[in-house]
């Protein structure tokens, strides 16, 4: 799952990539509105891809283009991205008009890091057609999203916040083959180098850990089938 913190305040944006990151999402960070509608691959940015992010974690007050312009143009553009809006403003009238915007979501500052982290996740279960329910099962896989959670026939697999990350792809895939390119997408951050293996080293671990019989299979030039 990816997300994008928008925060101008370097140290609370380094701080909330970070507790996120652990909470096994894969996290890019910028500190101004007009970078963030480039990542976000908006029509104002000629040739830009879609949004790679599930969720924009977006505080109201960015320089450069405000966070409301923001969530204006994701809105406007029609984007999947579901966005967190952030501000230390939290009396009724500015929530209010921080939905109104199109936010899908508000919290004001200081907040509980716990609840940020289910906020995110309530909003990427929310952003599927149709909605993931918290729990995902096949094959005698079960994994809950909410509890971060995967068992195998009642053996707790004890994944990494990666592997984690990898197995619910391909669950929420429901036996569609997902690419090496797909899953670095969507669970490692734009840092990531594509040359690297990374997929290919996670998903050994991966199955290592999910154990004989095999229920990952590699579709040759296609990518993995669970």
């Amino acid at each position: 799952m990816r997300v994008l913190v928008a925060e101008d305040e370097r140290d609370l944006a380094a701080l909330l990539a970070t507790g996120l990151r652990r909470a096994g999402f894969a996290v890019d960070t910028v500190h101004a509105g007009d970078d963030a509608l480039e990542l976000l691959g908006l029509p104002a940015y000629d040739g830009a891809a879609p949004s790679p992010y599930d969720v924009l974690v977006l505080d109201r007050d960015l320089p450069r283009v405000h966070g409301d312009d923001v969530a204006r143009q994701l809105v406007a553009a029609a984007s999947p991205t579901r966005i967190l809006m952030l501000t230390a403003s939290s009396a009724v009238e500015d929530r209010v008009q921080g939905l109104d915007l199109g936010a899908d979501d508000y919290l004001g500052k200081p907040f509980e890091f716990p609840e940020l982290v289910s906020r995110v996740r309530a909003l990427r279960r929310r952003s599927a057609r149709p909605a993931l329910p918290p729990l995902l099962e096949r094959d005698g896989l079960v994994m809950d999203t909410v509890r971060r959670t995967a068992t195998r026939d009642g053996r707790d697999l004890d994944l990494s916040p990666k592997e984690f990350s990898v197995l619910q792809i391909l669950l929420e895939a429901d036996g569609a083959a997902v690419s090496a390119e797909e899953l670095l997408e969507r669970a490692w951050d734009a840092h990531a180098d594509p040359f690297t293996g990374a997929v290919r080293v996670c998903m050994s671990k991966l199955r290592g850990k999910l154990g004989a019989p095999a229920v990952v299979r590699t579709v040759q030039g296609v990518g993995y089938v669970l």
